[in-house]
């Protein structure tokens, strides 16, 4: 009893005062109060929260099985409510902190045992939060009669002295691993299936693939030869086409050689007639008439000029050698020259027939008048003797060459039957 003037108290405390003025007592949870002393009097109540270790051993269970529990709650008098803090008054004022905890302890661990002999020690173990809660209820509505409130219980742990919970947990564990193995083998056996369908899947898509590939790379092989085919055949057209007009220019070019080589033969045939009737004039005028006058004054002259006439002679002869060189030099040169078309006249042949003999015969005239000379050529001396019929000296010489040369058309009509000179009044 406190017999100041004020009185105060913690907010973990309640001030109860009674006496004078007073018809009941008056309640005042944390704060102050003031206090006529010797007519009044004030008294103290805790509302601290109190923790309480609710122990239960060896309770038999719905199905008699003895197991001990052990929970944990959290109690304390409830100072906001003046009923139930005037309640906690009448029932525990001036009692001690243990006293009201033991006389709650009591209360919830005998709610506690109830609860556990109403339920299977499956139930408490599997579902803890239903044993916890029915706990809870039945002495939050005991211990509120007492002005206490059940701020919480939980389940703290269970004990079986027997081995039940052992061989119940044996018998989960073994289910649990029946159905982890059961589940596993179905997840493998699954996933198999997966895989093969997936692997089947997979070949399938690769078989259509390759058939795709196979497919296009078909298509490609016979477009491809299709048109390896056209390009070969416009090739091969195109190769007759250039061959065969290729052949028609060189026959073209051929034949326009041919009618050059035939031009460029009748003007070098012209040009050898011209030659030679040059040099029947060179000879007529060089030869023929002095010749002719040389036999007018040897005729009047004959035994007194017959050296001079043998040294003429000499000095003729040494002309005509030289002449006859100058020919066989120019006819060896062109001989060469035309060395290179005698292959080419060989083909034309066959073509001209006539004319190409003709031609080659124009030809090998010169040489032949070079051959029937070529002797004289040899020759170091001559003497002449004339007998005074026809002509003597050089121009006799001249007049018997021409005579062979003359002779070589008629021989070549008996050997070829074709008549050279014919030939060339008609060209």
């Amino acid at each position: 009893m406190d017999t100041c003037g004020f009185v105060t108290c913690g907010p973990n405390e309640a001030l109860v005062v009674s006496g004078c003025c007073y018809g009941k007592p008056l309640l005042v949870p944390g704060g102050r109060v003031f206090v006529w002393p010797i007519v009044q009097q004030v008294q103290k109540i805790s509302l601290n929260t109190m923790t309480l270790q609710v122990e239960s051993p060896t309770v038999y269970t719905c199905q008699g099985v003895p197991i001990s529990v052990t929970g944990i709650a959290q109690v304390k008098i409830q100072g906001q409510n003046e009923e139930m803090l005037s309640t906690a008054c009448e029932q525990f004022l001036g009692k001690s902190q243990d006293e009201i905890h033991n006389i709650a302890l009591v209360t919830l661990e005998g709610h506690q045992r109830a609860i556990m002999g109403s339920m299977t020690v499956e139930e408490i173990y599997k579902d803890r939060k239903k044993f916890s809660k029915e706990v809870f209820e039945v002495a939050s509505s005991d211990l509120v009669n007492m002005g206490i409130t059940v701020v919480s219980y939980t389940l703290k742990d269970i004990r079986d002295e027997e081995g039940y919970l052992k061989a119940l947990g044996m018998a989960r564990t073994a289910e649990v691993k029946r159905d982890a193995r059961i589940g596993e083998a179905e997840a493998r056996r699954d996933a198999q299936i997966r895989e093969a369908i997936a692997e089947e899947q997979r070949m399938a898509a690769r078989f259509l693939n390759d058939t795709e590939i196979a497919k296009a790379q078909r298509d490609f092989e016979l477009k491809k030869a299709a048109y390896d085919v056209e390009v070969q055949t416009k090739k091969a057209e195109a190769e007759m086409a250039y061959e065969l007009q290729a052949a028609k220019t060189k026959q073209r070019i051929m034949e326009e050689q041919m009618q050059v080589k035939v031009v460029e033969r009748s003007q070098e045939i012209a040009v050898a007639e011209q030659e030679m009737l040059r040099r029947m004039k060179e000879l007529d005028a060089t030869v023929r008439r002095p010749a002719d006058a040389e036999k007018y004054r040897l005729e009047k002259m004959a035994e007194a000029n017959r050296l001079r006439q043998i040294m003429e002679a000499e000095a003729e002869a040494e002309a005509i050698k030289i002449r006859g060189d100058a020919e066989a030099f120019a006819i060896d040169a062109k001989a060469k020259a035309e060395a290179e078309q005698m292959s080419k006249k060989a083909s034309a042949m066959n073509e001209y027939k006539s004319a190409a003999m003709i031609d080659m015969m124009l030809e090998i005239l010169p040489k032949v008048a070079a051959e029937v000379a070529a002797p004289l050529s040899q020759t170091k001396k001559i003497t002449m003797v004339s007998s005074g019929n026809g002509t003597i000296g050089a121009e006799k010489l001249t007049e018997e060459v021409l005579n062979i040369v003359n002779r070589v058309p008629e021989l070549v009509k008996n050997l070829t039957g074709v008549d050279i000179a014919k030939s060339v009044h008609a060209a």
